[in-house]
């Protein structure tokens, strides 16, 4: 179990100032991992499907936003949104509305977009894509969310990282508490030769659980990470206005001026000149003259 763990697990030390794991050591890893997770599992709506499109919408919503906010949009949005179809033919003001209070917004425009052309290659006789390649060519997908639903909806054995499954290999097998700066790359050869190819898809949810146990029993392992960052403040940032502005234009088919969107948000007029400049950009949303509206 996690309380029996030591830092100390697989003390030779080996390149990278990883420790040097054989047969056994991979054995004796992947027993912990699964040990735990057989008592342990985190029950998610997420986890008790394999339709690749309820994966997608799971992993594109998880990016950067916490599980507990995740919930309750990821049942709303499958029950307006259920297929590919449906996301694909709705507008993006209905889109933006309920992903509402996720943050990111651009995410919701990219998951539209990636679903209008899986809607397209579906209705000219094709499947959902199914390889890391096809889906990471998709708007706003990216190598580990094109991994992770290969892996989760299809049980494919690939190898992708995130902050759960970073915490786990850190405080396995770079256990000294004097280790800094571990990259990534240094931790994927770890996750391949660990990968349990019997079934990815449950390996891959244990390690995101225990990773996530493991930060409530020690120092965030994570730490040790060269790409650990602590997320910016909101209170006064981009984020919050963009967000702002996304808000209240939701609300209004007529449009939105700034000044009244600053007014009723209380947030600095230039900053949300800022935030509007690259929502613009991004083709979220547009203005005709003082007024701004969802695309």
């Amino acid at each position: 179990m996690l309380e029996d763990v030591k830092k100390d697990f697989y003390p030779d030390r080996g390149e990278a100032g990883c420790v040097k794991i054989d047969d056994a050591a991979v054995r004796e890893f992947r027993r912990s991992v699964l040990d735990f997770y057989a008592g342990s599992a985190r029950d998610f709506p997420w986890r008790h499907t394999v339709n690749p499109y309820g994966i997608l919408v799971s992993e594109i919503m998880l990016q950067q936003t916490q599980t507990e906010r995740v919930l309750p949009k990821y049942e709303a949005w499958l029950k307006r949104f259920p297929d590919v179809q449906s996301l694909a033919s709705a507008s993006l003001s209905e889109v933006l509305a309920l992903w509402s209070g996720l943050g990111y917004n651009r995410r919701a425009r990219f998951l539209q977009q990636a679903c209008r052309l899986i809607s397209e290659r579906i209705a000219k006789g094709g499947t959902f894509p199914d390889t890391a390649e096809e889906l990471d060519a998709l708007p706003g997908i990216g190598p580990y969310t094109a991994r992770a639903v290969c892996t989760f909806a299809f049980n494919k054995p690939e190898v992708f990282i995130e902050t759960n499954i970073r915490s786990v290999y850190i405080f396995f097998f770079f256990p000294h508490e004097n280790t800094k700066g571990v990259a990534d790359k240094d931790l994927l050869p770890l996750i391949e030769k660990t990968l349990y190819r019997e079934n990815p898809r449950l390996w891959y949810y244990a390690l995101m659980d225990y990773g996530a146990a493991l930060k409530k029993k020690v120092e965030n392992p994570s730490r040790k990470s060269r790409h650990y960052t602590k997320q910016s403040r909101f209170e006064g940032s981009l984020r919050q206005a963009r967000g702002a502005i996304i808000r209240q234009l939701v609300n209004s088919a007529s449009g939105c001026a700034l000044y009244d969107i600053a007014c009723k948000e209380n947030i600095e007029p230039e900053l949300l000149e800022k935030a509007a400049a690259a929502l613009a950009a991004e083709k979220i949303i547009t203005s005709d003259g003082a007024l701004y509206r969802i695309r």
